[in-house]
């Protein structure tokens, strides 16, 4: 029963995904760093969140955007000190929020002294950290492919073996069956959480266990074998993530939220249990599965937006199967997906607004805990890549490679069209602060070119109008804060046959919270208000038609339970 939920902070929090590349840039050199995020630490605490989830800040030689780590007690030095890095932290503390890390342990840095040391001999102390593997048949020792394009296995001249690496090649995957690599993984999270830290967003956590018989995974039809079901929810996953728990993770108050490719509701169930034994929450991946949700060129590629029926069924199906047994976590978008409203809604300039404030509400009033992606809140969208020679992400990169250049299963154009509509670099272009040269990013060449829109997108112009999408964010999350309901309520579907809206019940303590959105761009006709005498909430429409729902509107009405 909801009323009977065990109540946490992080449940009732909402988290602000900050990707530092991009957020803001203090020192001219066109990447967005700490100090940057330190000097816009007023502008989050006026948006009400209560945390910020920093992606990763650590050493790096930036083969993958931060994601390949070669120091975990240091800094990258584009984003500055670990001095900046304290300030930081002191600075939120002292606004009440909290600041989560990225960790990032299913794989290290080819530069990483333990990886150094690992290729040195067969025989070197720190061979065992890493996965290496003998040739089979003069060849890799399966067929598995990396997420990002081409084989998994990088063969090494020195020792003649293969080292895992599902990512990039500079990103070898670390042997979790070495009981010595967990014990390097939990002291490094001690020293964090001692330093003060208020927890951990696992990156690919659901990967630190392989099947340790390395088969052939099923053909992909490009020439490769599918790694996922042997690396992803692996034998000894949750053998090791309660061994996480004991060592480190319950000895602090913090939020744990693991990125979870491949999972399963049921798996889930497992890793976010309602004891408390794993993690507090997971991401999955299903209503952004652009190959399940649509039809895709090839891979992840897709040029089709969500189905209403596909992105409901899914959403649902999380909410009413982790009911009482596990919490979920809730977002649109993040450093890895593309732009929120040009996906699920019309990034156009009539419906850009309505649409953005329509998804956050469907977001927002779910039971879960609720991620902003930074400049979700003032509408950012996609971009419009006219090159490859326009995108900067690695993936993107080796897609053009793979397919467009040496396969040719793709033309140009068409892949183009793709990286518009799915690539993660739309998510990763320069916050867009005001309307002068580089949106107020950098006051040197941004990294990533700005969208062109900022213009008339920014934080400026949204804070300037008090119907703008940033004060709809607000209202969104003081609700959360104000009304128990949207935060534990137990979860009732309803229209589930409808092709135009997605509507739902929360129901708590006597009360019902109704919220029905309208996913089009024309007038549908809704009848669910007609016999409810309650309190609208929120409505991102100044006026309300009776028996319809205008274009991407949606109401919020709380009433008492009459049953």
């Amino acid at each position: 029963m909801a009323e009977q939920e065990k109540r946490a902070w992080w449940k009732e929090a909402v988290i602000y995904q900050i990707y530092p590349r991009s957020f803001a840039d203090s020192n001219g050199d066109g990447i967005g760093d700490l100090n940057g995020v330190t000097e816009h630490l007023d502008y989050l605490a006026r948006l009400g969140i209560d945390v910020i989830w920093l992606s990763p800040v650590y050493r790096s030689p930036n083969d993958d955007n931060g994601y390949d780590i070669s120091d975990y007690r240091d800094i990258m030095e584009e984003f500055g000190t670990m001095e900046d890095f304290d300030r930081l932290l002191a600075a939120a503390h002292e606004r009440h929020i909290r600041v989560v890390m990225d960790l990032v342990v299913n794989h290290t840095s080819d530069e990483h002294p333990w990886f150094m040391e690992s290729r040195q001999s067969k025989e070197n102390p720190y061979r065992d950290y890493y996965i290496w593997k003998d040739p089979k048949d003069g060849r890799e020792p399966n067929n598995w492919e990396s997420w990002f394009s081409g084989s998994a296995w990088q063969f090494d001249e020195r020792t003649g073996q293969y080292y895992l690496h599902c990512f990039s090649r500079k990103q070898p995957d670390l042997n979790w069956e070495n009981p010595t690599v967990r014990e390097e993984v939990f002291d490094l999270m001690d020293w964090w959480c001692r330093k003060g830290i208020d927890g951990f967003r696992m990156d690919v956590i659901s990967m630190i266990s392989k099947d340790q018989d390395f088969p052939d995974g099923p053909d992909k039809g490009d020439g490769f074998g599918d790694m996922a079901p042997y690396v992803c929810n692996g034998p000894r996953v949750h053998e090791y993530l309660q061994e996480m728990n004991r060592r480190v993770l319950s000895r602090y108050d913090l939020l744990t939220v693991g990125e979870a490719a491949g999972v399963t509701v049921e798996e889930a169930k497992k890793y976010a249990n309602a004891e408390g034994t794993e993690l507090g929450m997971v991401f999955h991946f299903e209503h952004t599965d652009g190959a399940a949700n649509s039809d895709a060129v090839i891979g992840k590629w897709t040029v089709t937006p969500p189905r209403l029926s596909y992105v409901r069924r899914i959403l649902n199906k999380w909410q009413t199967e982790l009911e009482g047994k596990a919490w979920g976590s809730l977002y649109w978008d993040n450093h890895d997906q593309p732009r929120a409203v040009s996906r699920f809604g019309n990034d156009s300039p009539k419906w850009r607004e309505k649409s953005a404030e329509m998804l956050a509400t469907v977001l927002h009033m779910q039971k879960g805990t609720p991620y902003i992606y930074q400049g979700e809140e003032i509408g950012m969208t996609n971009m419009r890549f006219h090159s490859v020679h326009d995108c900067a992400d690695l993936e993107e990169k080796n897609a053009w490679q793979q397919y467009v250049v040496e396969q040719g299963v793709v033309d140009e154009k068409t892949m183009l069209d793709c990286f518009n509509h799915v690539a993660r670099d739309n998510a990763r272009t320069p916050m867009q602060w005001d309307d002068t040269e580089n949106a107020g990013f950098t006051t040197g060449n941004a990294w990533l070119a700005v969208n062109p829109n900022y213009k008339t997108i920014n934080v400026k112009a949204a804070l300037a109008d008090p119907h703008s999408i940033f004060y709809y964010y607000q209202r969104l999350i003081q609700l959360r804060h104000t009304h128990p309901i949207i935060v534990y309520g137990r979860f009732r579907p309803l229209l589930e046959d409808s092709e135009e809206i997605y509507a739902y019940e929360r129901v708590m303590d006597g009360q019902i919270l109704t919220v029905a959105a309208n996913w089009t761009d024309r007038e549908v006709s809704c009848h669910l208000f007609e016999a409810i005498k309650g309190e609208m909430l929120i409505t991102n429409y100044a006026e309300h038609k009776p028996g319809v729902l205008q274009p991407y509107e949606v109401q919020v009405v709380l009433c008492d339970d009459k049953d």
